[in-house]
């Protein structure tokens, strides 16, 4: 799991300019920064080298990872974020 600082800094990386993004990203860490594994981590980080169109369209399922986000840290971060329905405690 990751340490607090490790933490805050991929919530601050992860801050984007649309809000659709910013909120598919803040549900996911109401849910799983308790949680959040370095792999996932990794993952999300990926993520947010993409321009925000294109993350919405991952998120959204209109895309699927291609090329260097291809992998199984992107897919799992993807799986959770994509998650509807209430959270769970």
């Amino acid at each position: 799991m990751l340490d607090s600082a490790a933490l805050n800094r991929l919530k601050w990386r992860s801050r984007r300019g649309l809000l659709e993004n910013d909120l598919f990203i803040e549900r996911f860490f109401r849910r799983h920064e308790t949680t959040l594994t370095e792999e996932q981590a990794s993952g999300l980080q990926a993520l947010m080298t993409l321009p925000d169109p294109d993350l919405l369209d991952l998120l959204l399922a209109r895309s699927e990872p291609r090329d260097q986000l291809d992998c199984a840290d992107v897919h799992n971060v993807l799986a959770l974020m994509r998650t509807e329905g209430p959270q769970r405690s």
